[in-house]
């Protein structure tokens, strides 16, 4: 599925569609070419556009985004200065057959008129419907396939080259969440198609670097004990939970002390 909607983008691509990023560096793509403003503020008043395409975003949203709790006097004037100065970004670079359609003004804000499809997140969030569709129907191994590609959109943290203030940091800890998400989705259906020794590896290095995400942890466990390694799966659970003892206090979850009582279960049937 994926192979298809690139090849539709590569086709729209060489018609000169112009394609925003935000998986990554805030990046306005039009043939491989890069167009993005290199102006700080600008760059931000991009990037809360693009965040909503097509639907007008409030003057108030774009001033607390830049200004957060301290907006200079002339506020207005300046936020329409830099309007100007994006606009004059399209028009230069013909991203647009006209910077004031594309970035029209309304009675209270702005609407970026683009196609949610130009943005690399409506990628990631249809295949990730593609992946959550196939497990639904039991194809795990193309569930498996669906997640990774959502994941492949990734190039880095989003908005990575864009200071983000308070409206983006909540939308890009929103996109970092949804990402995390689909990385579990896609490594469960590795384990039920049966890939689970190949996980391995990739998931002690994903526990390494969040050694409290418990669920990541069950994953490893279980990827352990159907590759008949279950005194190493045991292991993981002792030093999960020894680590949220000392660090928070607390006892693994459920899932994870039931998962660990399985385990010693299969020991004492063998």
């Amino acid at each position: 599925m994926y192979s298809e909607l690139q090849r539709k983008e590569e086709l729209e691509a060489d018609r000169g569609t112009v394609h925003f990023t935000v998986l990554g560096p805030l990046e306005v793509l039009r043939q491989g070419v890069d167009y993005a403003p290199s102006a700080p503020k600008i760059l931000s008043l991009l990037a809360v556009l693009v965040m909503r395409p097509g639907k007008m975003v409030h003057i108030d949203t774009l001033i607390r985004e830049l200004w957060s709790d301290h907006p200079p006097r002339t506020v207005r004037t300046t936020l329409h200065t830099y309007v100007y100065h994006l606009r004059r970004c399209i028009d230069q670079n013909k991203l647009a057959a006209d910077g004031e359609e594309m970035l029209a003004t309304k009675h209270t804000g702005y609407t970026f008129n683009i196609d949610p499809s130009q943005v690399d997140t409506h990628r990631f969030v249809r295949l990730q419907q593609a992946g959550q569709e196939r497990q639904e129907a039991g194809d795990h191994a193309g569930a498996a396939d669906a997640f990774r590609d959502a994941l492949d959109v990734w190039t880095g943290p989003p908005f990575a080259n864009v200071h983000c203030g308070p409206v983006l940091s909540a939308y890009r800890t929103e996109l970092l969440e949804q990402r995390r998400s689909v990385l579990h989705m896609r490594i469960e259906a590795e384990i039920v198609s049966g890939r689970h020794r190949e996980l391995i590896g990739e998931l002690r290095s994903l526990t390494t670097g969040s050694p409290l995400d418990e669920a990541l942890h069950g994953q490893l466990m279980r990827a352990l004990g159907r590759s008949g390694r279950r005194s190493d799966a045991m292991a993981v659970y002792r030093r999960l939970r020894s680590r949220l003892a000392g660090e928070l206090g607390v006892e693994p979850c459920d899932d994870l002390q039931l998962l660990h009582r399985e385990l010693i279960s299969e020991g004492d049937h063998r």
